[in-house]
């Protein structure tokens, strides 16, 4: 069932839809700078699908608490043990209710333990309970750094790795991550990397605004833009929002925050004995409970752990073990068979293309595992060169021949992230196929920008590897040299085939 609530408007003044179904399985990331409206999109976008699906909000500042009253949200409060929450998260999902885990009080490391302990309870529930549900974390780059702070380690990887499960793992799990964030350079790329949807709103560091830019496919240039956006205003761009970047103001919502925005105020008039009002305690401040902030415990001397380490322990009588069964050892042509049906199962994947080699290769080594194939079965710049042969498409007779091993070669002068753009190139030349659309080279390179498409096909021509020119009709041929092969004229504005396809899925 599609449905499309409504977001706002766009700038023609028709209204600006956001498809539920499709944020499901793609997630999004919304970026802006303080006061640049964040939460009153995430208010409006909660609103908005609270009758469609179920919601849980993970909330730093205890913000969202009033949807409760509105919309029945349950409160959890963030101020429990790890196993608590860990049990209420899995409770949540076996009983579909949507909830606001509140962590103000907490200091940051409280709260990445409280968020990464409620996250993980959600992740790890049973197949029978994978219901979908809508997962907002509001200033994500607390949960998700991207280096180490004041923090200590153990908290920092919880946290991290919660929410890594999150945007990377969560969709087959029925989890929808919604991420918020003040500044993308404080987020981790890896768990940034994995939205497809984006709302960019006001920010003005140079660094934030070039990677707002380059999620959208626009030029640095362009970038500036984001300077001028007002509040409330952001830039859409995803499956679930729009093919192209779209500007769009937010809509109004039916609840509010319990903080808001500073008002100015007139100050009252100072009263005659105001020496006396401040500097003379009110006798309820004694009977008060004194509000003692909870520390993280102090790190214990490395000396004292080494001591300890040293002492001389009672020997244990070791358990009887079972003896293992000895894995038989794999031929190399079983060992390759395996690699290859690996790597098909995640270049199969329609999201893969536009995920980086450095997630798809972790997630290659754990599938490797789970089919007894030890060690390290490849090397990060070894799977980077068959997944670059794997997307070009070729098949096992022309990949025989030598014009492609003279492809091969050629593709080595290029870096690793643009050797599958060459060697699709290189192939629709060898096999006399029609050339690329701009649409299809941008898909291999994992982006959406035509015109990130056009610069790569003027890098190649630079470096000599290609001659780009057109047939009568203005069509497209990429003529390669040293393989003594063109494309047949293509269209350089035609779809991609694999892009409609993506979409229809």
């Amino acid at each position: 069932m599609q449905v499309g609530i409504d977001m706002g408007i766009v700038s023609g003044g028709d209204p600006a839809k956001l498809d539920i179904e499709e944020l499901l399985a793609t997630r999004l990331l919304v970026q802006g700078n303080s006061g640049s409206g964040k939460s009153h999109l995430l208010r409006r976008l909660l609103e908005q699908s609270a009758p469609w699906v179920q919601q849980v909000v993970i909330d730093p500042e205890g913000d969202f608490v009033t949807l409760a009253d509105k919309f029945g949200h349950l409160v959890v409060d963030g101020e429990r043990t790890e196993s608590e929450l860990a049990g209420i998260a899995n409770r949540i999902r076996q009983h579909r209710v949507s909830c606001v885990l509140t962590l103000e009080g907490l200091d940051l490391e409280e709260q990445m333990r409280a968020a990464g302990a409620f996250l993980n309870g959600l992740f790890d529930a049973d197949r029978d309970f994978w219901y979908p549900v809508l997962v907002v974390v509001d200033e994500a780059q607390m949960f998700a750094p991207s280096v180490g702070g004041d923090v200590s380690e153990d908290a920092r990887k919880m946290s991290l790795g919660a929410m890594t499960n999150l945007m990377c793992r969560g969709r087959k799990r029925g989890l929808a991550g919604v991420i918020a964030t003040q500044r993308l350079a404080k987020l981790a790329k890896n768990v940034a990397a994995e939205a497809s949807n984006f709302l960019m709103g006001r920010t003005f560091l140079d660094i934030d605004m070039a990677r707002a830019a380059d999620l959208l496919g626009m030029d640095r240039r362009q970038a500036e833009m984001f300077r001028d956006l007002k509040r409330g205003n952001f830039v859409a761009l995803g499956p679930a929002l729009s093919r192209r970047p779209l500007p769009i103001v937010i809509g109004p919502v039916e609840t509010s925050a319990r903080s808001s925005s500073p008002k100015l105020m007139p100050l009252p008039d100072a009263p005659q004995d105001v020496e006396d009002l401040i500097f003379t305690p009110d006798p309820e401040e004694f009977t008060r409970p004194v509000m003692v902030r909870r520390h993280a415990p102090a790190p214990r001397p490395t000396t004292d752990i080494l001591a300890e380490l040293t002492r001389s322990a009672p020997a244990a009588t070791p358990a009887p073990q079972e003896p293992r069964v000895a894995q038989p050892e794999l031929t190399a042509e079983e060992r390759e068979e395996r690699l290859s049906a690996v790597l098909s199962e995640i270049l199969d994947d329609p999201q893969s293309g536009y995920r980086t080699d450095s997630v798809l290769y972790q997630d290659f080594l754990v599938r490797a595992r789970m089919r007894r194939l030890l060690g390290p079965p490849l090397s990060l710049s070894e799977f980077r060169r068959r997944a670059a042969v794997a997307r070009s498409g070729v098949d096992p007779e022309t990949a025989a021949g030598e014009a492609w091993a003279t492809a091969l070669l050629l593709s080595a002068n290029v870096s690793d992230d643009l050797q599958g753009v060459f060697l699709m190139m290189a192939k629709a030349a060898i096999c006399g196929e029609v050339c690329p659309s701009d649409a299809k080279i941008a898909r291999a390179y994992g982006t959406h920008s035509a015109r990130r498409a056009r610069r790569l096909l003027g890098y190649f021509e630079e470096q000599g590897l290609i001659v780009v020119h057109t047939d009568f009709a203005g069509k497209r041929i990429v003529a390669f040299p040293d393989l003594q092969a063109e494309t047949a004229p293509g269209s350089a504005d035609a779809p991609d085939d694999g892009e409609q396809r993506i979409a229809a899925e």
